[in-house]
């Protein structure tokens, strides 16, 4: 019995130990303060891929270095900065920073749409407009991969015009973006 009071008070202090050692590890956890980026090709070279900047980004929305790289992207250098920070997203890719303009309606934040199955939309399009060599982009979503047109009152696709890039957004509307 005496073997037992002696093992007892060593396996409290080796306890006592070993979370005394877990709680000084978890307070400088929480003490130090999570990174944080307020310049998006750091932000992305941190982060590698995402689809629109996250929590540990703190830069203004459209940072005028991603602006003035649409610019040069679009070859635009008369359209005024403030209309591209405001009218543009910006994500990460493979690391780099890539920025599109909403410009005529294009759609930035989403993905491309590469299903050939008609939509209910598209069908209604054709039983109006039986040979209609374009369905148009108000029908078939701007996302759409492909050009579509009616035969006899069915959609049918006529062409791939658009490829996703490896996140799956419109890669000819998004522009790989240098620093300055």
């Amino acid at each position: 019995m005496k073997l037992q009071y002696i093992a007892l008070p060593c396996a409290l202090l080796l306890l006592a130990a070993s979370l005394a050692g877990c709680g000084a590890a978890n307070a400088a956890a929480a003490t130090s303060a999570p990174i944080s980026y307020s310049d998006p090709f750091a932000y992305c070279a941190a982060v590698g891929n995402i689809d629109a900047p996250g929590d540990t980004y703190a830069g203004p929305e459209v940072p005028e270095s991603v602006a003035q790289g649409l610019q040069v992207a679009l070859n635009a250098p008369d359209t005024p900065l403030e209309i591209l920070e405001n009218g543009s997203s910006w994500r990460c890719m493979d690391g780099a920073v890539y920025a599109c303009f909403v410009g005529a309606n294009l759609p930035c934040d989403a993905k491309a749409n590469t299903d050939q199955t008609p939509t209910q939309e598209e069908i209604d399009f054709c039983q109006q407009n039986k040979n209609a060599d374009v369905i148009p982009a108000v029908v078939t979503g701007r996302e759409t991969v492909f050009e579509w047109r009616c035969s006899d009152g069915t959609p049918e696709t006529v062409q791939q015009v658009f490829h996703p890039d490896a996140q799956g957004f419109l890669s000819e509307i998004w522009y790989k973006i240098s620093p300055n």
